[in-house]
């Protein structure tokens, strides 16, 4: 079976998420796809079967299955349109989470995701202690958001990832206006076994229609500021968020199923 090596949300390797993509020819069992996950060690392995109308989509941490992730999404459509299925314009990819459209541009990749609540919840001395400094909103979807006061809280944070565990929502995002970008972010998961996301599309979907009524716009450029950073640039529109990126080939292998 062949396996690619993406990284997604940049231009230039060893930068954005790194993401494994598998193009699997027959249903795999969900042992199987958990120990090829940890077996790579990145943040998400995807699975990608071809189906009658587009593809179906899991993807998997080190910790388990996951129900979205934006980023091994962007990384198999690169994937598919660059090695199996050149002149597809537009893919369907089936998954947990409903059917996502994905369509092929010249530079970028553009997915439709739908947008995550905006459930404002109090924030708490647990919040404070997780990450060092004092929240200014927090908001609870899947995943829990956190904004900050600047962006120099965001690239200082130094945060606790066993206190992380202890919130609420599955992973935990930090966000606060940019001075290049229009807001910058950092994301964790420890709860997947993965303390930090390089670049996380899926809770983008959370950050994008924050900052886009913050900011009165409804196209958000923005930046995860994490050591390899990435870029992402996102467009609300009604209750759905366009991400789109770039991607690039770090390597191909062959994995052997004995």
């Amino acid at each position: 079976m062949k396996q690619y090596i993406i990284d997604a949300f940049t231009d230039k390797i060893f930068s954005g998420n790194p993401a494994a993509v598998c193009i699997t020819e027959y249903p795999l069992t969900e042992d199987l796809m958990l120990n090829i996950a940890k077996e790579n060690n990145l943040s998400e392995t995807a699975f990608a079967l071809k189906a009658e109308d587009g593809y179906n989509l899991r993807w998997f941490t080190p910790g388990g299955e996951i129900d979205f992730c934006g980023h091994a999404t962007l990384a198999t459509a690169f994937v598919i349109s660059e090695f199996i299925h050149k002149q597809y314009s537009e893919i369907i990819f089936h998954t947990k989470s409903g059917d996502f459209p994905v369509s092929i541009k010249y530079e970028n990749i553009e997915m439709n995701f739908p947008a995550y609540s905006l459930n404002e919840i109090s924030v708490t001395d647990e919040m404070q202690k997780a990450i060092g400094v004092k929240p200014v909103q927090a908001f609870i979807d899947r995943d829990m958001m956190l904004v900050l006061e600047n962006e120099e809280q965001i690239r200082n944070l130094n945060p606790n990832f066993d206190k992380i565990k202890l919130l609420d929502g599955l992973g935990l995002c930090v966000t606060a206006k940019g001075k290049i970008f229009d807001c910058v972010s950092r994301f964790f998961a420890p709860k997947l076994n993965v303390n930090e996301d390089p670049v996380t599309g899926s809770t983008h979907c959370m950050i994008i229609p924050y900052w886009a009524e913050r900011l009165g716009k409804n196209s958000i450029n923005a930046y995860q500021a994490s050591n390899r950073g990435g870029k992402i640039y996102g467009f609300l529109q009604d209750n759905r968020v366009i991400i789109s990126g770039n991607a690039v080939l770090f390597g191909i292998s062959d994995i052997c199923l004995l």
